[in-house]
């Protein structure tokens, strides 16, 4: 979203006009459930952190600043949620992951061996990114995945640039290294053929 549009938006919500917010909902809404979806990893909290988001979003729009970076507040309340849920729930995070794809196919028809390797090659980014402490995967997700500048990042972090610079060039080491750590494969067991 260009600046100018970004700009106007915060006029209309600051104003209350209920469109405005449609506009920033259908604007912001996937790139901030795939945050909180893969932050949290649980669907169903990602869905309640989601919602609670919108809420405080119309509960300040009348009170943000005129000069607001719409996807910087939000992904800070995204994020402070997320971290407020974790603290208040003691929450451990859990080991299993459901598989979602970072990145849509290309279209044009992939061929069938194409699907199967993007798809082997998604699962195997998911678990590695799953495998992550909370914080790389919080970072990895706000900078590759949602495409906010590391500036961005570091304000919803609410540490200074280089810190982040720093704390992403961590999450990416863990990442390669993550992914190139061999895991076994189940291999499924044949049941005996009655004869």
């Amino acid at each position: 979203m260009d600046r100018d549009t970004e700009l106007a938006l915060v006029g209309r919500l600051r104003d209350g006009d209920g469109e405005a917010f449609d506009a920033v909902y259908d604007a912001y809404r996937a790139p901030l459930f795939g945050f909180l979806r893969r932050l949290s990893r649980r669907r169903d909290v990602a869905e309640d952190l989601l919602e609670e988001t919108w809420l405080r979003l119309v509960a300040s729009a009348r009170t943000l600043r005129p000069d607001t970076r719409l996807g910087a507040w939000l992904f800070t309340v995204a994020r402070n949620l997320t971290w407020s849920y974790f603290r208040s729930h003691r929450m451990r995070e859990a080991r299993t992951v459901e598989l979602l794809g970072l990145w849509p196919l290309a279209d044009g028809g992939p061929s069938p061996f194409e699907l199967a390797a993007a798809g082997e090659l998604e699962d195997r980014l998911e678990r590695a990114l799953a495998e992550l402490p909370a914080r790389h995967r919080e970072v990895l997700l706000l900078v590759a995945a949602s495409g906010l500048t590391p500036a961005e990042a570091a304000a919803i972090c609410g540490v200074r640039p280089e810190a982040l610079r720093q704390r992403l060039s961590r999450a990416r080491a863990a990442l390669a290294e993550e992914l190139e750590t061999p895991r076994p494969v189940a291999t499924p067991r044949l049941e005996e053929v009655p004869t």
